[in-house]
């Protein structure tokens, strides 16, 4: 069957030239990188599955970054094993579906919207997992005024993503899949299962077309929330998302992204604040690890994650304050508070962590001074 809101859309009507169309605060993954897109289909000589629109090489080096024969520099939007993202770029050839899984700031929203850029070109097919998510989210809904005034029929019919991704052979995304209550997470079991989606008001069904597979993610640490049913679970291919493995690397996706982040929101450029943002993830390596960089000193951890997510916040608040209340260039007390903030989470306990830490580990490090008070003084 044709599933309404699945068919070519007209093109817009064109926009006034005296009104330019305001840019995007965050491009979706396909037009930010729209460059490398294209010039990698250029370059690809490679098989491609089934409406792909790369082929799992260029998909892979989409992600990892590379340089292609005509010089075009791929930028990495991933840093990390390149084993992890060549099996979760595989599986996605197949009729498996991807399950991504990690902990809280992995990285597993940033990869599931590039992987679904690369295949698709369309990452928007998007179901958000919450605690209230329906199940028309994943499957359909009904527009009601057409519904009392005609009864059911196609053009009641309001056609979810995962609907929309299996009638054109696209890649869906569902975010979070653990914050899903467990009876709407089942409905994923048809579709994964027998690629199909019955629609019983009107005794009909949609099935996948060739190209459709969805990506979710899911948070290590929700285990116990709304665990996956093993039913569930056997549809999906796991793929886990380490943390970064060295602190160069860690240092590397800081300041990538913070850079990116920057330009949109026209701060100043990350090289100017390359110390702090190495502090910031020591501090954060240190805490989440329970010792010191050096393995000299065991520290206690704070009740939250301090994944790299949160650092990339920390770093790019600091250069907000930079830009707009200080000189431009990122220092020590521009980024203290942030930090404060992602460590103490628990006033109680947090704060006593975070206490012995600065006095036993940062007081005693050479070169941190203008840190510690800076610290010092956002704690106060």
């Amino acid at each position: 069957m044709t599933v309404p809101g699945t068919e070519s859309a007209p093109a817009s009507a064109p926009v006034s030239e005296s009104v330019a169309a305001p840019e995007a605060l965050r491009p979706h993954a396909e037009h930010a990188f729209a460059g490398e897109l294209k010039a990698l289909a250029a370059a690809d000589d490679r098989p491609r599955p089934e409406r792909w629109r790369l082929s799992p090489w260029a998909v892979a080096t989409y992600l990892l970054g590379g340089t292609l024969p005509d010089g075009t520099v791929i930028t990495p939007k991933y840093v990390g094993p390149r084993r992890v993202v060549e099996v979760a770029v595989t599986t996605l050839a197949t009729d498996r579906a991807l399950l991504l899984l990690g902990v809280p700031g992995t990285a597993k929203t940033w990869v599931s919207e590039h992987l679904a850029a690369a295949v698709s070109g369309d990452s928007t097919l998007l179901v958000q997992g919450t605690a209230g998510t329906p199940e028309e989210a994943i499957r359909y809904g009904w527009d009601y005024a057409r519904l009392l005034a005609h009864g059911p029929g196609r053009e009641a019919l309001v056609p979810g993503p995962v609907m929309r991704a299996m009638a054109q052979g696209l890649t869906a995304r569902v975010e979070e899949l653990t914050r899903i209550p467990a009876d709407v997470q089942d409905t994923l079991i048809t579709i994964l299962s027998e690629k199909t989606l019955p629609i019983p008001e009107l005794g009909e069904e949609v099935q996948a077309v060739r190209g459709f597979n969805l990506i979710a993610t899911a948070n290590d640490r929700d285990r116990g929330v709304n665990d996956l049913s093993s039913a569930l679970r056997r549809r999906f291919n796991t793929v886990v998302l380490p943390l970064p493995a060295t602190p160069e690397d860690e240092v590397g996706i800081v300041s990538r992204r913070v850079d990116q982040i920057g330009r949109s929101l026209d701060l100043p450029s990350v090289p100017d604040g390359t110390d702090e943002i190495r502090r910031v993830v020591t501090v954060f390596r240190e805490l989440r690890n329970g010792v010191t960089t050096d393995g000299r000193t065991k520290l206690k951890s704070p009740s939250g994650t301090l994944s790299t997510a949160e650092a990339i916040s920390v770093v790019t608040g600091g250069l907000a304050l930079a830009a707009h209340f200080g000189d431009g260039v990122l220092r020590a007390g521009d980024v203290a508070a942030g930090i404060l903030g992602a460590v103490v989470r628990d006033p109680a306990a947090d704060r006593l962590v975070w206490q012995e830490y600065l006095e036993t580990v940062v007081r005693e490090r050479d070169g941190w001074k203008d840190f510690y008070r800076a610290c010092r003084e956002a704690s106060a």
